[in-house]
């Protein structure tokens, strides 16, 4: 199952868990307006690839407990320290992961809480109580977790300072989060209660943080050098299980092949020219360095036109880069990666994309950017007792934006029984289309709609996959 969401302003993040098997395969096809007149003369492949795709794996377990178990065994020296760090990291980013996503949700709940009191809707009352039940799950869950970190703090000092870092982040993201989800929830009624509880576990947070000494005063006066720190201990959590990757462009010796064959070629045929010419012309005269210099200048039109196209036929639907997955800690290869990044026409995709597309009339100039990875991992060297991966894809759109036009528009509207003029920024509708295929025999394939302004990403909605195709009618409106 694929995952899409908004990370940031202009950043897409898509997360897939990996299964068992070894081998997967993930198309991401990005459909643009064609009004945005991108193509490789604004916007080269290399470019928006190296600048705009970012591709990490971390390890991922069913096991939920597995790292606490660990723990305790490094607690009675059945572990050493750093099976220790993996453990307490791999426990960390999970709730941390957890916890963001589950944010998210609920934040898109409240702003729809908020929409629907102000359209007086009927269904407000039923909305109120299943984002209280959710509210109050989010925290029931949060608080136990964190109990069951800190149930077996280590008195090994060596230990103690993985915790220390992992504890003091935990503790502070976790008010973050449910601070976020203060600021936003709709005020009055049953969400009072609520808010006073979220408020008192933030502060108790607050206070557990300066008992245990986590940080100094000057740090917790200062939010930006909090923040700064607390990022940093993010990478520090992140770093152990995150497998380091090695990137390689592929193809370099056979462009030197094809410029050396297209070098020899016209060179070949400029000799044959001068001979012919000596031939005709006789003596060297004014006639003969004018053909020459016309030979010459011939030479140096049709030399790289003829690279050019050499090179783009030997390469066609061939990958463009080439990945490698290191375990962090044994630094043994533990998966490959070949990747793709090109832009497609609609009537070059396949059938299967098409349909999901649904695409109408008005999107026939569609510019579309495909990106792929195949690869191909070996569990029996991951880390142990962690057969599975969690891959993140983001996608930054900053590019795409600035090719969107500044400019305003005004629209009229009655208000209270006057003429109302109101500025609104234009948008523009993208689609996203992924395709995941593993060892199962039917791919699943999966649409989003993007809208997207000059000022980043404004909404992301899943609309069609093919578990549910069959009951989905065509979307005219996208």
């Amino acid at each position: 199952m694929i995952s899409v969401e908004r990370k940031n302003s202009f950043h897409l993040r898509l997360t897939r868990r990996l299964k068992e098997e070894t081998s997967h395969r993930l198309d991401v096809y990005l459909f643009m307006p064609a009004e945005l007149g991108l193509n490789t003369h604004v916007i080269s492949e290399e470019a928006f690839y190296h600048a705009s795709i970012n591709v990490s794996r971390t390890y991922s377990s069913d096991a939920y407990h597995l790292p606490l178990v660990h723990s305790r065994l490094v607690s009675r020296n059945q572990l050493g320290s750093e099976s220790y760090r993996l453990s307490l990291s791999l426990y960390a980013y999970q709730y941390v992961v957890a916890m963001e996503r589950t944010t998210q949700e609920l934040l898109a709940g409240e702003r729809k809480l908020r929409s629907e009191r102000q359209n007086e809707s009927d269904d407000v009352k039923e909305s109120s109580q299943v984002l209280c039940e959710q509210l109050n799950e989010m925290q029931d869950l949060s608080e136990n977790i964190l109990k069951k970190l800190r149930r077996h703090q280590p008195s090994d000092e060596r230990l103690y300072k993985y915790f220390a870092n992992i504890d003091n982040y935990l503790s502070w993201f976790t008010e973050q989060q449910l601070l976020a989800l203060v600021a936003h929830m709709p005020r009055g009624g049953e969400f009072s209660d609520i808010k006073r509880r979220f408020i008192s576990v933030c502060e108790h947070e607050s206070e557990y943080r300066r008992e245990q000494q986590y940080n100094a005063e000057r740090v917790m006066a200062d939010p930006t050098r909090m923040s700064n720190k607390m990022r940093l201990l993010r990478r520090l959590i992140e770093y152990p299980i995150t497998l380091k990757q090695e990137s390689l462009e592929l193809g370099s010796g056979e462009q030197k092949a094809v410029k050396a064959l297209a070098t020899a070629v016209v060179m070949a045929c400029v000799t044959l020219g001068v001979l012919r010419v000596r031939e005709v012309v006789g003596d060297i005269t004014a006639l003969f360095v004018l053909a020459m210099a016309l030979l010459y200048a011939m030479r140096e039109v049709f030399k790289d036109d003829l690279r050019n196209t050499l090179w783009r036929l030997l390469r066609r639907g061939r990958p463009k880069w080439r990945r490698q997955y290191v375990d962090p800690t044994s630094n043994t290869l533990v998966g490959r990666q070949l990747e793709w990044f090109d832009y497609k026409r609609y009537a070059a995709l396949d059938k299967d994309i098409q349909q999901m597309r649904r695409r109408t009339v008005a999107q026939r100039e569609e510019m579309v950017l495909h990106y792929r990875s195949s690869s191909r991992m070996s569990p029996t060297r991951f880390l142990s007792g962690y057969e599975h991966t969690r891959e993140t894809l983001h996608i930054d759109l900053m590019m795409l934006t600035r090719l969107m036009s500044k400019e305003k528009h005004h629209i009229y509207r009655l208000k209270d029984g006057q003429a109302v003029r109101e500025s609104v920024e234009r948008r523009h509708l993208f689609n996203l289309v992924v395709r995941e295929t593993g060892s199962e025999d039917t791919p699943y394939l999966a649409r989003w709609k993007v809208v997207v302004s000059r000022s980043g990403i404004v909404d992301v909605e899943k609309v069609a996959d093919n578990r549910a195709a069959s009951e989905i009618a065509p979307d005219a409106t996208s």
